[in-house]
């Protein structure tokens, strides 16, 4: 059993800041934790704009604080996401946040992440591995 807070995290390795200065996020279950996903509190900052395309990986994202503004580049439609509301990038869809106020949100990745990826100029997260 483990049992972490994020305050635990805050400052470690697990607490990771975008090169991009858009975000910052505290990953508290990790690859390494061998349970086939990973967890992570998000905040990214009000004013912002972060596109993103998981092209490994598949993210379920829950707004718990703040609000933004969701398009989807596969389809173009943008959606107004608010706390209660989740999004899921099954489809590994290209998309843009645009956050109009400091945006809280859990998120879980699958594969997990390793706790060392940030977006590259795609905004996509390389596919990163634990050592056994």
């Amino acid at each position: 059993m483990i049992v972490r807070s994020f305050k635990d995290i805050e400052g470690t390795d697990r607490h990771v800041k975008a090169a991009s200065g858009t975000w910052e996020s505290k990953r508290i279950v990790l690859a390494k934790e061998r349970v086939g996903f990973s967890v992570h509190e998000t905040v990214l900052y009000a004013g912002t704009e972060t596109s993103m395309w998981y092209a490994n990986h598949i993210e379920a994202v829950v707004c718990v604080e703040g609000e933004a503004e969701l398009t989807d580049h596969e389809t173009g439609k943008t959606y107004s996401i608010t706390p209660g509301t989740m999004y899921l990038l099954d489809g590994h869809e290209r998309h843009t946040l645009r956050v109009k106020e400091d945006f809280r949100c859990i998120c879980v990745f699958n594969p997990p992440v390793t706790g060392r990826e940030d977006h590259d100029k795609n905004g996509v997260y390389p596919l990163l591995t634990e050592e056994v």
